[in-house]
């Protein structure tokens, strides 16, 4: 494949990145289609063309515009959780609407939920309505439902579409009406007397053949859950028998969430429909995290853009100086609101569209900006010992920072211009992660790699539209301990932060996955670190928000004859994983991670398999390496807990060379022996 031209305008929702000549596009279509073939006889247009689809069938066929994408459970975003957070959703605004304090969640084998609350009940002589015709719903009046998340009449029917079985009770007046459905359609009604208290419990089970091979993650479904208490003090969830709750909202979150240490202690307001936490702490950057009625708007929108104009404008006209800037650098907030009819910008409610407070309403942009004003105001006045001062001292040192690089910037931001026009170290794809219509921009990847050898087996083997390969020239500079201005006096740092498009934030981000692909030695290992060092000084928010990966990469190839393979089910079994255009070839070929995957190959592939280790990315030819970075990629996701205090880590493992490291150096170190390999191998 020929390699993309590195030229990459700022994105902007309008570019279109995949032109309709695109050699891409011509290469892969079938030529026997008769819809590009000019001799093909006209497709006729009748009534029969015309297909009415029923509520069910349409989520069915078109989910993604119901749930964003489907995925597999390994991220956040993928639609199971997405199924969940509907049916949650419901329970929470019968919370907000003072009926019921507890929620018990359940998730068996990592495949089925079911959500059970104590509210008031769905009544029971619209339930069928309420679960599967869409477009109805008790939340279009704002009475019964005045702020609540699920007001479009779509959520838990998406969710009845969307599952293979599905049930649901209604609780009521000392009766249970049951329903269950299979794929949206309903098999069994009864209703019988009950002595249960008043709710709704809802089980669904997603449906395997669109959700392929997925599974809940604990980890991601305990974030969500948490996610709801910080949001709804007071409210209880039991979680598969564990407890889940807060006491003190969000500034229980900052707390939980943050990986380096306070400034001053976490500011927390409420107001009647808002509630915000802050602090400052001494790492680059912002960090935001922002709710509106119990969702949580990832994407931020109206609300969080009012929050960073407003937060930073009170504090500069307190002091009566420093840019804004300056201000927000190193900030941590969070903003919770209560809006009536909010409008998302997508079914998966990631992002506020919303100008109001409620129809008619006062903007919401006026709202949190005299929210801010009064109370962030009076709290400065009041609290100047312990965190005016520290708070001053923090801009300041910005500030100090900022104009000691700006000559170094000015000429960086140069260079990025000629960057961005010919960055010689990138060789770039076609879709970006901000190219917003595209959608295949979930896919953009870069790899950053180690050495022209690797870069190149990569940049032959790589789907040129989707991923861009920046190649390292050895080993970067160990950044701990430096200022920013290394970012811009630093060439490589400069024109992988060119590259990225992250100086100002992860708004312009122009990769989905940053995937670190290095040799598994010890240089290869060393490189990691370096580069994870470099984000995590100057770019935490690249790992908190799951962009960072590292590419495992095999340690061995296994491969043998067909004809001398016993069990011929292997052989069976490798020809049905064979890729589309894959031709059969003569070896039986196995590619190994580890010792263990090493030795189940020599024993499905003997007798006396061909065995070959791999000592390096550069040794991996760009046809094997295809099998690596296509749809089996093997990614590790770099994360971020919050027990992992960054400061800490960093001075452990990237600082000075201390006795307390060169011995643990020596109690864990490892001696590799050569040792003669086993009979049959």
């Amino acid at each position: 494949m020929h390699d993309a031209p590195a030229i990459h305008p700022s994105c902007s929702p309008e570019r279109q990145t995949v032109p309709d000549h695109s050699p891409f596009i011509i290469r892969y279509m079938n030529p026997s289609s008769s819809t590009i073939t000019p001799d093909a006889s006209p497709v006729e247009y009748t009534d029969d063309n015309i297909r009415h689809l029923s509520d069910m069938e349409h989520v069915r066929t078109r989910p993604g515009m119901y749930i964003g994408r489907l995925g597999d459970g390994k991220l956040p975003e993928d639609g199971i959780y997405v199924l969940l957070k509907e049916v949650i959703d419901n329970s929470i605004d019968e919370f907000k609407m003072n009926a019921g304090d507890r929620i018990e969640i359940d998730v068996e084998d990592n495949l089925r939920v079911s959500v059970r609350d104590y509210g008031r009940g769905i009544p029971q002589g619209k339930l069928v309505e309420a679960v599967s015709v869409l477009n109805t719903g008790g939340k279009y009046d704002s009475k019964a439902f005045k702020k609540s998340v699920g007001l479009n009449g779509v959520g838990v029917k998406a969710v009845n579409a969307l599952s293979s079985h599905f049930e649901v009770k209604s609780y009521r007046d000392g009766r249970v009406r049951e329903l269950t459905f299979g794929k949206g359609n309903i098999q069994n009604d009864r209703t019988a007397k009950s002595s249960d208290e008043s709710g709704t419990y809802i089980y669904f089970e997603p449906d395997n053949t669109l959700f392929k091979n997925y599974s809940f993650h604990d980890d991601i479904v305990e974030e969500i859950l948490r996610n709801y208490t910080y949001l709804n003090t007071g409210l209880t969830i039991m979680y598969n028998g564990r407890r889940i709750l807060s006491r003190h909202g969000l500034k229980d979150l900052l707390t939980d969430n943050m990986t380096v240490d306070p400034l001053y202690p976490i500011v927390h307001m409420k107001g009647e429909d808002i509630e915000i936490a802050f602090t400052h702490t001494n790492q680059y950057g912002e960090e935001y995290y922002s709710f509106v009625n119990g969702q949580h708007t990832t994407q931020g929108g109206t609300h969080q853009t009012a929050f960073k104009e407003h937060i930073a404008r009170t504090i500069k006209e307190f002091f009566g100086k420093y840019e804004y800037g300056d201000i927000r650098n190193g900030l941590v907030a969070a903003i919770a609101v209560n809006v009536e009819e909010p409008v998302f910008e997508s079914q998966t409610k990631i992002k506020l569209g919303s100008t109001q407070m409620a129809p008619d309403g006062e903007s919401i942009n006026k709202y949190v900006g005299d929210f801010i004003k009064t109370n962030v105001d009076n709290y400065l006045h009041i609290h100047k010992e312990d965190f005016t001062d520290i708070l001053e001292n923090k801009i300041k040192e910005t500030e100090r920072e900022r104009k000691a690089m700006a000559g170094v910037t000015k000429l960086a931001r140069e260079r990025a211009k000629k960057a961005n026009l010919h960055n010689r170290k990138l060789r770039d794809c076609r879709v970006h992660y901000c190219d917003v219509k595209n959608n295949r921009k979930e896919e953009s990847s870069i790899f950053i790699t180690e050495g022209d050898s690797a870069s190149g087996s990569i940049t032959k083997s790589r789907d040129v539209n989707t991923q861009a390969v920046f190649s390292l020239r050895g080993k970067p500079l160990n950044s701990f301990g430096l200022t920013k201005k290394v970012v811009y006096e630093n060439e490589e740092f400069n024109l992988l932060q060119a590259a990225l498009d992250i100086e100002d934030g992860l708004d312009s981000l122009r990769y989905n996955k940053v995937i670190v692909a290095t040799d598994a030695d010890v240089d290869g290992m060393h490189i990691r670190l370096l580069i994870i060092t470099f984000f995590l000084q100057f770019f935490p928010e690249l790992i908190k928000k799951g962009h960072v990966y590292v590419l495992q990469t095999p340690l061995f190839r296994v491969r043998n004859r067909r004809t001398k393979i016993k069990d011929k089910q292997v052989i069976v079994d490798a020809d049905a994983h064979r890729a589309k255009n894959e031709k059969k070839n003569d070896f039986i070929t196995r590619y190994c991670y580890s010792e263990e995957e090493r030795l189940a190959a020599i024993s499905d592939l003997g007798p006396e398999p061909e065995i070959t280790r791999f000592k390096g990315l550069g040794e991996i030819s760009p046809d094997e390496f295809a099998h690596f970075i296509g749809p089996d990629m093997r990614l590790e996701q770099v994360t971020l807990h919050k027990n992992d205090q960054v400061s800490k880590l960093l001075e452990y493992y990237m600082g000075k060379n201390t006795m307390e490291r060169q011995n643990f150096i020596i109690d864990n170190l490892v001696i590799e022996e050569d040792l003669p390999e086993e009979e049959g191998e």
